[in-house]
């Protein structure tokens, strides 16, 4: 399904061909996150990528780099999340090296200019604004620093607005210098081109890219002995809630069985939550599960956009369902949620942009790649008894945390519910 090789400078190179396909896809993928930054840095690594996309020595304006890919009917993105920072772009296959060359250009010879930080400090502080005003963004914000507080992996991507205003140009350098280095990247390339071809490629462009001492992630602090609960009260229609669990690291050997759990909790609208609080009561519209993997941490989350007044109702239903999977799962319901998995999974994999970032990023996160084939044997392999012995082991009141972006009171009144 793929091959790896690495340059002298510890530059790992993962690609997958697909004859079948017309198109290539590079996916980039660095370890800056907003797990390695500092209080006082918070928000750089997304600043850093929100530069990158302003200007080159030999592209010197957003408009050319944007003319450069979109006059080959290209597509080009970035996006910065708690571990890593990804860079991608989608060609027809014959402009793989002008593709190649323009993310290059960006990632090692980007201007920083005062000019073009300023204007875009402004820009990502009005992205801080709108997702501060939007009660669903806020709540999937709150959450992450109720179960992580006062830590990295709890603050949120893009900074506050006082850490962005106050980053330099000198600090997005240094943390550049650091982080942007070929010991910490893996470039992942999957469509219609061979793996010779790419490696020769990257090779001639970033052979010569100087090896730096990257800083590691800050580790997560997952101690955590009774339930938790924040309220962020606000005169909206809905209130929005989020329900989370602690859960488990990306190379945890479970945490396939988490994922099963996971999906016939919240995962489609065949789950037991949809079921239950959307069908069967009319408790919400949108009422989901999602399960999040660290390098050292995770979490399993529900979410629920509900009525102020049924607040304490959706809570002890989700608290309900979550201890149903103590008990014993259906093997119907089991196979059900092993091949919504499998199907998804195969579907994603038609695409090459899916396959890049599933090769990069499991190299990156773990160090080892999976293949479709190897999961679904693994997936396959999980039983029953499998479920339920995560399930008792995860699910358990202390490990319980809560947030609620909405008119609710009662923070006394809800914290008392939440028992499994």
């Amino acid at each position: 399904m793929y091959q790896k090789s690495i340059l002298d400078n510890g530059l790992r190179v993962i690609t997958s061909t697909m004859p079948h396909t017309r198109s290539v896809c590079i996916n980039i993928f660095i370890g800056a996150g907003s797990r390695h930054e500092s209080e006082e840095e918070a928000g750089i690594s997304h600043f850093i990528e929100h530069l990158c996309f302003k200007g080159t020595q030999r592209r010197p304006t957003a408009k050319e780099i944007a003319e450069s890919i979109e006059g080959v009917g290209g597509l080009l993105n970035g996006g910065t999340d708690k571990e890593f920072t990804i860079y991608w772009c989608k060609v027809a296959s014959p402009h793989f090296s002008l593709a190649l060359d323009l993310t290059v250009d960006m990632l090692r010879c980007s201007k920083f200019s005062a000019k073009d930080m300023e204007r875009e400090r402004s820009v990502i502080i009005e992205e801080i604004n709108e997702s501060m005003d939007s009660p669903q963004h806020r709540v999937n914000m709150l959450i992450d620093e109720v179960v992580w507080p006062a830590q990295a992996l709890g603050r949120d991507i893009a900074g506050s607005k006082e850490t962005v205003s106050a980053l330099s140009r000198e600090m997005l350098l240094g943390y550049l210098g650091g982080q942007y280095a070929p010991n910490n990247t893996i470039i992942g390339v999957a469509g219609e081109i061979s793996h010779e071809e790419v490696l020769s490629s990257i090779g001639e462009m970033l052979g010569d890219w100087a090896v730096a001492t990257p800083r590691s992630p800050y580790p997560a602090d997952d101690s955590q002995d009774a339930p938790r609960l924040r309220i962020d009260r606000r005169d909206t229609e809905q209130a929005h809630l989020c329900l989370a669990v602690r859960g488990l690291p990306f190379a945890h050997p479970d945490r396939f069985t988490l994922d099963l759990l996971n999906v016939i909790l919240g995962e489609g609208m065949s789950s037991r939550l949809y079921l239950e609080i959307r069908e069967q009561r009319g408790l919400a519209y949108d009422i989901h599960s999602y399960a999040d993997h660290f390098l050292d941490s995770g979490t399993v989350t529900v979410y629920a956009g509900v009525d102020p007044k049924n607040i304490d109702d959706t809570i002890a239903v989700i608290l309900e369902t979550l201890a149903s999977l103590k008990e014993e799962v259906p093997s119907l319901e089991l196979t059900k949620a092993k091949e919504l998995v499998k199907g998804r999974l195969l579907l994603r994999m038609e695409d090459s942009r899916s396959v890049a970032g599933w090769l990069g990023g499991q190299e990156l996160l773990t160090g080892q790649i999976y293949t479709v084939d190897e999961v679904a044997s693994i997936i396959d392999a999980i039983t029953v008894e499998d479920l339920k012995r995560v399930a008792v082991q995860m699910l358990v009141t202390e490990k319980i945390s809560v947030a609620i972006v909405g008119p609710v009171d009662g923070e006394h009144r809800l914290h008392s519910l939440l028992k499994l």
